[in-house]
């Protein structure tokens, strides 16, 4: 079956700096999950999936634009520490997971105080071009009602 819209691809990844050290992957974990054309994955990564089949290994580079997007200067905000996820203790360099409403966001912590920390709200990768390793696990019709909510459910996917 090949990846189009509304089917649910699963993949493994392995990003890489151009320098070719890893910085992360998912391939000792699930797979990740997402229902193909609905803006549920960066939109590089899903025009490189897109026309290819289960089993298929390939790697690309990506610019920032298509992944973790540019770095944005004045991008730091003042938070509460408690709506920081991640650890009990902070400092400066540490990067923390805050809720947002448009979902999890991961910030890095810039200045922290004793009720409040000061934020960096690029992604940590932002900014940079990247290599990306992909291998599709399996793609399979979405359901009528992952279409309807808008996202893969299940296994790396969404659960309610």
């Amino acid at each position: 079956m090949t990846i189009s819209k509304d089917k649910v691809v699963q993949f493994h990844y392995r990003i890489n700096d151009l320098e070719n050290h890893e910085l992360e992957s998912s391939f000792k974990h699930d797979p990740a999950a997402y229902l193909h054309g609905h803006n549920n994955m960066m939109v590089g990564i899903e025009k490189a999936l897109e026309g290819k089949q289960q089993g298929d290994e390939f790697s690309v580079e990506l610019p920032a634009a298509d992944t973790f997007g540019e770095f944005k200067e004045n991008a730091q905000q003042r938070i509460s520490i408690k709506h920081l996820q991640g650890s009990d203790k902070w400092a400066p360099g540490m990067t923390a997971v805050l809720q947002t409403e448009n979902g999890a966001m991961e910030v890095t912590i810039v200045k922290v105080g004793k009720f409040m920390a000061t934020v960096d709200t690029n992604h940590p990768l932002a900014g940079r071009a990247l290599k990306f390793d992909l291998k599709v696990v399996d793609v399979r019709n979405a359901t009528e009602e992952e279409i309807a909510h808008g996202h893969a459910h299940g296994v790396g996917g969404h659960h309610h």
